[in-house]
């Protein structure tokens, strides 16, 4: 019988994805969650509009999508103050993070990124052969002095950084992002990940040029727009790069319910800024849930709050562990010392009363 083989890559790689997904826990369990508090999707849903664009759309999935996504990059144009042309669509930040490190990073190439921080990208480093380089948290922040010191160091091609940050929910000032963007090696480009970008405070988002040739900027509407399952991200930064893209991206990626999806959310602000306000109160009622079972959170600005246990790792693990087993999923950091919390994604008064319910016998079980 003959074996294909694969390339040397493939073969060192372990088999294994990033995240275990809920539907994977609720088949092992055997009953579905009651509250899915784990994957900072947006449970509040998209705007009416978006799911009204989207069912009209499904009568037309017979049609390929438009492959240069042309209404949803103007409507982008527009939204951002930028051409249309330093805009690439994609199946996710996960999608475009895949693309990117396929464009620049060849085997051996150093790429810097935080111990601990969005796993995603360091699993497409892995999987072109980029030599992956990490820097521990500074507390519960990324720490940027560390990450410009190791990328001169290894001569980093490049650096990956998250404003707000994936897992901790903290934040940088967004002056102090673009100082970190200027004073990377020559030739080193900052993949800044703005996942969470339209939940943070206006002071996050740094006044970084589209034309600065050494930093790309990625968002979704996976998070603030409810559009998780719909896969839609984009990408802005020079131009040159942005139509690099084109060389690799899969230009059928998108569906044409997505598109049609993303494009009516974009378009209704009034639901975007309900949703945020929504977000807002339930951080506020996570963290009165926590400090009510005698934790601490971090603060966040995101759609999730970190709930700091008080312990360590494994007692941080028994905790998760016991609320999964109440039906309530969450999940945690993947590092040390940033795993002795639990990520709890921001929902509405249902899944808040779950977790709250929860939250103390996972404690008692946790002893």
């Amino acid at each position: 019988m003959t074996h294909i083989k694969l390339t040397k890559i493939a073969q060192s790689l372990p088999n294994a994805v990033p995240f275990v997904g809920p539907e994977a826990l609720e088949r092992q369990r055997g009953v579905a969650f009651k509250a899915r508090l784990g994957a900072n999707e947006s449970t509040f849903g998209p705007s009416p509009k978006a799911i009204a664009a989207m069912n009209a759309a499904v009568q037309e999935t017979w049609k390929y999508c438009d492959p240069e996504n042309h209404d949803l990059k103007e409507a982008l144009s527009a939204h951002l103050g930028v051409h249309r042309d330093h805009i690439v669509v994609g199946e996710g930040i996960d999608g475009l993070q895949g693309y990117l490190v396929r464009l620049i990073i060849e085997p051996g190439d150093a790429v810097v990124t935080s111990l601990g921080a969005y796993p995603t990208f360091n699993f497409h480093v892995n999987g072109f052969g980029g030599d992956l380089h990490t820097v521990p948290y500074q507390g519960n922040f990324e720490d940027i002095d560390a990450l410009i010191a190791k990328a001169h160091q290894v001569k980093a091609k490049l650096v990956y950084f998250a404003n707000p940050d994936n897992p901790m929910g903290t934040h940088h000032r967004g002056q102090d992002v673009a100082e970190f963007a200027s004073k990377l090696p020559k030739g080193c480009l900052l993949l800044l990940d703005e996942a969470y970008a339209d939940l943070a405070p206006p002071e996050a988002i740094p006044e970084i040029p589209v034309k600065t040739p050494n930093v790309i900027r990625m968002r979704t509407f996976s998070k603030a727009y409810g559009l998780a399952g719909a896969r839609v991200g984009y990408a802005f930064g020079p131009v040159d790069l942005i139509q690099a893209f084109d060389k690799v991206r899969n230009h059928f990626g998108m569906t044409r319910v997505s598109q049609a999806g993303a494009l009516a959310a974009l378009a209704d602000q009034e639901y975007f800024k309900h949703v945020t306000g929504l977000v807002a109160q339930s951080r506020t009622k996570i963290d009165k849930i926590a400090r009510s079972n005698g934790l601490i959170t971090v603060p966040s600005a995101t759609n999730f709050v970190a709930v700091d246990c008080g312990r360590d790792h494994e007692f941080a693990t028994l905790v998760l562990n016991g609320l999964i087993d109440q039906g309530v999923f969450v999940r945690m950091p993947g590092v040390s010392p940033l795993n002795r919390h639990i990520r709890v994604s921001c929902g509405g008064e249902q899944e808040m009363a779950a977790f709250a319910d929860a939250l103390p016998d996972a404690l008692r079980s946790a002893g």
